[in-house]
């Protein structure tokens, strides 16, 4: 089988979010998530890494500090996860340093938190 394009990856990432929210429900802890959505993605033939590090780099190469994805899928693209009663800008701007400092163009911002499961979907290309 080919590889998924970010489109196809971005659909079968969140239908596989939505079957663990429709099981699991809301109300448990964001790792309980985690490790729901990576064994589902798993079992669905991707590749994924989980509590990756990425570090951030000044613009001489310094290095600033790091911070951990929750998960990269196919080395390619970043999923944050919460388990908040709503998503926040705060969760969108972490999601776009990830991506920045990653230098990868995709990525997914899951809420498991609400009623409601809450996506948001993020393509970002570089100015450089």
């Amino acid at each position: 089988m080919d590889e998924p394009t970010a489109l196809q990856l971005a659909d079968i990432i969140r239908q596989t979010a939505f079957e663990a929210h429709t099981f699991l429900r809301h109300g448990h802890n964001e790792k309980v998530y985690e490790n729901s959505l990576r064994n589902r993605l798993r079992r669905k033939g991707l590749t994924l890494d989980q509590q990756v590090p990425i570090s951030v780099y000044d613009d001489d190469e310094s290095l600033l500090g790091d911070f951990t994805a929750d998960l990269v899928v196919n080395s390619g693209f970043i999923i944050e996860l919460k388990a908040t009663r709503a998503l926040a800008d705060e969760h969108t701007a972490q999601v776009l340093g990830y991506l920045r400092a990653s230098r990868l163009e995709h990525g997914m911002l899951i809420n498991f938190g609400a009623p409601k499961i809450q996506f948001r979907k993020f393509i970002f290309r570089s100015q450089d």
